[in-house]
């Protein structure tokens, strides 16, 4: 058992980590005022990420997945290129379209994507904490989306946000499901690997790769390579590994908490009453999905 100090020390790990994941819409839409394009913006985040685990495995060499066969390191490629890039894709996309804020919340149902795609997959049982958390998350969804003025609210962009959730969602149940034995860290570079192959390969085809941006440009690139990929990937695994996974999921609500205020500094953006309302009621679903199991409720896949 952790001491409280560990404890303590987790917790902070995984709220950093939330917070690098909740500054990345941000950097993103600076990156964006810069004139990067969102396919270079994907590429060089990824390349750049994968870099960086690249170089911490190789300074470190009992991270290197040296008992991982072909079959571990093709599914770890493949849930990059397939999986995290569509998600990624999607995610940036929308965030062309909509405010950081609104797409934060909107991809942070991803939970409840989860558990009710976990129910029909027979791999989890319903139960009345998990019924009442999907009800809160859709109820939540809709007040936020419902909340906000006609005028802002793009249809392509909140279909390219569910869509981000629902590519995440079948990211974690592919991963469960897979069980690749390697460390988190070489995984992440995996994934970087295939997602940077994902996206040169569109890029180079489409012709839309483009590195004329400004200067100011290379500044969010590298932000969201370091304070919104590496750190908070690396951060959260330490973390969780002091405090549990259901406390690191729950501190990791966080996240568009930090998104909304940084959105509302960098921006000026501000949600409604209303808005907020769904948003605490998304917010507290998320919570709820990812607190301990009580009596004979199935503890969720790790």
């Amino acid at each position: 058992m952790p001491s409280g100090e560990a404890r303590a020390f987790g917790a902070l790990l995984c709220l950093v980590s939330a917070a690098g994941f909740g500054a990345m819409a941000i950097f993103g839409k600076l990156a964006y005022d810069a004139g990067v394009s969102t396919l270079t913006l994907l590429l060089v985040r990824f390349a750049a990420g994968g870099a960086i685990f690249g170089a911490a495995i190789a300074a470190r060499p009992r991270l290197r997945p040296r008992s991982a066969g072909a079959r571990a390191l093709a599914i770890g490629l493949a849930l990059g290129a397939i999986g995290y890039a569509t998600q990624a894709g999607l995610f940036f996309g929308a965030l062309r379209r909509m405010d950081a804020s609104l797409l934060a919340l909107v991809l942070y149902t991803y939970p409840a994507w989860v558990t009710l795609a976990a129910f029909g997959l027979g791999r989890e049982r319903p139960t009345r904490r998990r019924l009442v958390a999907l009800g809160l998350s859709s109820a939540g969804l809709v007040v936020v989306l419902a909340g906000a003025p006609g005028s802002e609210v793009d249809g392509l962009g909140v279909a390219m946000g569910i869509g981000a959730a629902l590519a995440y969602t079948a990211y974690i149940l592919v991963a469960d499901r897979t069980q690749i034995a390697m460390s988190p860290l070489a995984l992440s570079a995996l994934v970087c690997a295939g997602a940077t192959f994902t996206f040169a390969v569109v890029g180079l085809a489409s012709g839309r790769l483009d590195f004329g941006f400004e200067a100011e440009g290379w500044l969010w690139l590298g932000l969201i390579a370091v304070v919104s990929t590496a750190l908070p990937i690396s951060t959260f695994f330490a973390g969780m590994a002091r405090v549990g996974p259901s406390t690191a999921s729950i501190l990791s609500t966080f996240e568009p908490v930090v998104t909304v205020a940084l959105a509302y500094l960098a921006f000026s953006e501000r949600l409604t009453v209303l808005q907020l309302g769904g948003a605490a009621l998304v917010l507290a679903a998320a919570a709820m999905l990812a607190a301990p199991a009580r009596g004979r409720e199935p503890v969720p896949p790790a």
